[in-house]
């Protein structure tokens, strides 16, 4: 067995196919150009890095079409997944590269020889719940902050909205700060009529969390079906954005005037479900 673009082989580990080796492989070539937005997009494929995210695509029910395995750079909790990846793939098509090629494939300093392809899933907007969680993102782009900010949806059940052709949720750097939380939460990309007309049509309860609100985020009233609106740090809401919907603020006594996106994302949601009920 080998894989797509064969040739460049060498003998593989027990159970894997011979290990691609040429950086000239037009697999290798194609991998490489994958890591960009147009192409996966093109393509129709999130690519996945790393073990522990692959896992959790796979306890997420995200189908793998092709698996990319390197011995060689295994870390113990990658040669873990991967011995029973190797025998029960699901029908994702393997391949072992050698450490040249992962390498040229990786996006890591360090990577830990696991690499994935899945289709890139189109998720319809759920029916909310009597106390669903929404956090909607204005103008986010950052890797970093939209993985945290995803990471900790995951972790207090909040579904999420981006806005903004900027951003890209499954970007690989995306999915290693979220790490692996994007897959249970699958992000709506959405327009911003599109976002407003399903929060309407569901009596979401809009706020906008803005320095300038008069209202501290502990006292406002987040129970029910609760949508947050987030923007950039640097820009904040625009004004059409903070118009029609209730102000809140995250009160600060230092020298700061800002704190970082995810950090406030993450202490309004939490303030809101444990408003609404109980964790854990």
């Amino acid at each position: 067995m080998t894989g797509p673009g064969g040739g460049g082989g060498t003998g593989g580990a027990s159970g894997l196919p011979p290990a691609l080796t040429s950086l000239q492989n037009p697999l290798v070539k194609r991998l490489v150009r994958l890591r960009g937005r147009r192409e996966r997009e093109a393509e129709g494929v999130v690519l996945i890095e790393g073990a522990r995210e692959v896992a959790r695509a796979r306890e997420a029910g995200w189908a793998l079409s092709e698996l990319y395995l390197c011995p060689p750079l295994f870390s113990p909790e990658a040669a873990e997944y991967a011995s029973a990846w190797a025998g029960e793939r699901g029908g994702a098509h393997l391949t072992q590269l050698s450490p040249e090629a992962f390498a040229k494939v990786s996006g890591r300093e360090h990577p830990d020889g696991v690499l994935a392809l899945s289709p890139t899933p189109e998720p319809r907007l759920p029916t909310p719940g009597p106390d669903a969680l929404v956090v909607v993102l204005h103008g986010l782009e950052k890797p970093g902050n939209l993985g945290a900010i995803v990471r900790t949806a995951d972790a207090v059940g909040a579904t999420v909205l981006v806005l903004g052709r900027g951003a890209d949720v499954y970007s690989p750097p995306s999915i290693r700060a979220s790490q692996g939380s994007v897959f249970a939460v699958a992000p709506f990309a959405l327009s911003d009529a599109e976002a407003f007309a399903w929060l309407s049509a569901h009596r979401f309860r809009t706020f906008a969390c803005t320095p300038d609100a008069e209202q501290d985020y502990w006292d406002a009233p987040l129970r029910g079906r609760v949508a947050l609106l987030l923007g950039t740090e640097h820009a904040g809401l625009p004004e059409e954005w903070r118009r029609g919907h209730q102000g809140l603020r995250i009160p600060m006594s230092g020298l700061a005037d800002s704190l970082n996106v995810g950090v406030s994302a993450a202490l309004v949601l939490y303030e809101a479900r444990r408003q609404q009920r109980p964790l854990g």
